[in-house]
């Protein structure tokens, strides 16, 4: 192995050379580089080998051809690159071919490859590449979009695009994406021999080509593609893909009047066929000759536009009356409401429309939950409470054991300013079950603090505890705690904690509030932090080491404090920590001993 390496080094020395000798490093830095290179030869030469020493292999390589970039920049040299680079790129392509050889399956392996190649090597070389690649992972068609793409855009080469994506459709003939990347690729196609062609006659230059004709130049390819692709994969949903492909080119007209055409007539139970349908008369331009140009005129244009959208959308769902059909709709006429407009008139017609669905929806019951919530809290955020009101209110009509819908609902009344909001708050606990209605409570005790006397407050805070229990009540506690603080001050803040102390569950965070507060004081009382952490250590001291380390530290630093009880304080924690927080805490304690801490 020895000579091996010595060989590969040996090697390395004719462009070490010339490093040095055109200046670009030092004697120095030459010996660091053959001392680091034989480092990384012995790791991927030796018998039991490792992917990480290849990777590490190729980095520092890929790093020294940066480095010798930049200081050919600074000093203006241009010359010796086949001596140099030339030889670097080559060594890192044996690496990588080694490695992709004994790591085949390694997808990103390949591509750091393929990477590699893009930015330094040929296009030759990553031509193979990409065939090494595709022989071995047939199975992923992104690979073969890649290299497809690369052939297209990169070596200019549609042929080879083309071959390798019908090589692909042979692995892979119902993948829809493929044939989408395809037929993009022949429209792409046609249109460079359109530019060419215009080039030339340009420069009356008359070229026989036989891809200059009429058919290829009208995308003919890619109509043969779209016919052949329907005929595998149905669905209204592939078809409007290909259709917004081939709106990105003007020239394919025709082929895109008869893909909407047979979108129409082959998918006119689909909802997403109507919803584009009707999106599209957004697209279409004014009959008359005039443009409007002022903005009163521009605003009258989009709400006839908006119309238009309409009429469609109400035809479909008189043809189709489906949950899926009002969705599109109500989504429709939502995105509209909230598109921002300087127009009174449009703001207007916009949410009359948008409340007039709606209702017609609801009415029928085929709105989800979920559009319930969108559509209040868009106009809630609008500021218009009342139509927030009234589709909250719907809402929880619908669906009386949703806690979302319920705080929707009454987030828009304490907006609204109503006076009966605590009596809306307990009709919401009627109907929902006890696990959901935490949000409701902390909502009721901040709006309660805002706006009633803190005894009625912390009435709501006794409620809520009574009402909520288990974990979910840990984060109440934690509330009830800082709104004592608050609003009454440490001596309020105590009789909580004093009050609730026995009443599991906790955090940590309760007792980490409590010996904050009493920190905060003027005369802070150290027997109460020790009381504090006594009581924390109760409940978690089995597995918290970062609290036994507070304490000690308090302990020591506090002017009150007593350091002859740390040793007391540690082998208490010793006996109480367990695995890994046993650990945790000897490691820690053994850095506050050396002074890091």
């Amino acid at each position: 192995m020895a000579e091996v390496i010595q060989e590969r080094i040996e090697d390395r020395l004719p462009e070490l050379e010339q490093l040095e000798r055109i200046g670009l490093f030092s004697h120095a830095e030459i010996k660091a580089i053959i001392k680091k290179a034989s480092d990384l030869e012995y790791k991927i030469q030796r018998r039991t080998l490792f992917k990480e020493d290849f990777i590490n292999y190729v980095q520092y390589e890929i790093n020294l051809l940066e480095l010798i970039r930049r200081r050919r920049t600074r000093i203006g040299y241009s010359f010796k690159k086949d001596e140099i680079e030339n030889s670097i790129v080559h060594r890192v392509q044996g690496v990588f071919q080694r490695a992709s050889a004994k790591w085949k399956d390694d997808v990103q392996l390949w591509l750091s490859y393929v990477a590699f190649c893009k930015k330094w090597a040929t296009k030759t070389r990553l031509s193979k590449v990409f065939s090494a690649m595709l022989a071995i992972h047939s199975n992923k068609p992104a690979l073969w979009i890649m290299a497809a793409k690369w052939e297209m855009e990169d070596r200019l080469s549609s042929e080879s695009a083309r071959q390798l994506f019908l090589r692909a459709l042979r692995f892979h003939p119902e993948c829809p994406k493929l044939y989408k990347e395809y037929f993009r690729m022949e429209l792409m196609h046609a249109e460079k021999l359109r530019k060419e062609k215009e080039e030339f006659e340009k420069a009356s230059m008359d070229v026989e080509n036989p891809d200059y004709s009429e058919e290829i130049l009208k995308g003919e390819l890619a109509w043969i593609i779209y016919k052949n692709s329907v005929s595998i994969i149905k669905g209204a949903e592939f078809h409007v893909s290909l259709l917004s492909i081939a709106q990105l080119f003007d020239f394919a007209k025709d082929l895109q009047k008869e893909i909407y055409d047979d979108l129409q007539a082959l998918h006119t139970d689909d909802p997403l066929t109507w919803d584009y349908v009707a999106r599209r008369e957004l697209e279409i331009e004014s009959q008359t000759e005039e443009q409007p140009t002022t903005k009163q005129a521009k605003a009258v244009e989009v709400g006839r536009k908006e119309e238009r959208c309409c009429a469609v959308y109400e035809e479909a769902v008189k043809t189709l009356p489906t949950e899926a059909m009002w969705k599109c709709y109500i989504t429709f006429c939502l995105e509209r409401f909230t598109k921002k407009s300087n127009s009174g008139f449009l703001r207007g017609k916009r949410l009359e429309r948008t409340m007039t669905v709606f209702r017609k929806a609801h009415e029928l019951k085929l709105l989800s939950e979920c559009q319930y919530k969108q559509l209040s809290v868009s106009l809630l955020c609008y500021n218009f409470l009342r139509e927030a009101l009234e589709v909250a209110v719907a809402g929880t009509e619908l669906f009386r054991d949703s806690g979302t819908m319920w705080q929707l609902k009454l987030q828009v009344l304490i907006e609204s300013k109503s006076p009966d909001i605590a009596m809306l708050f307990e009709e919401a606990f009627v109907h929902l079950k006890p696990q959901v209605c935490l949000p409701l409570w902390i909502s009721w005790a901040e709006w309660s603090e805002g706006a009633k006397s803190q005894e009625d407050t912390e009435a709501v805070f006794k409620k809520a505890l009574l009402a909520v229990i288990g974990a979910d009540s840990v984060t109440l506690k934690n509330k009830y705690l800082d709104w004592a603080y608050r609003s009454g001050g440490y001596k309020k803040a105590r009789a909580v904690f004093k009050s609730l102390q026995e009443s599991r569950p906790f955090s940590v965070d309760f007792f980490r509030k409590m010996i904050q507060f009493e920190k905060e004081q003027e005369s802070c009382n150290m027997a109460n932090i020790r009381e504090y952490y006594e009581r924390a250590l109760r409940e978690f001291g089995s597995a918290d080491s970062d609290l036994w380390m507070d304490y000690m530290k308090e302990e020591l630093n506090h002017p009150l404090g007593r350091p002859e009880n740390c040793g007391q304080i540690y082998w208490r924690a010793m006996k109480m920590l367990q695995g890994e927080s046993a650990e945790a805490f000897v490691a820690k304690h053994a850095m506050h001993q050396t002074g890091h801490l």
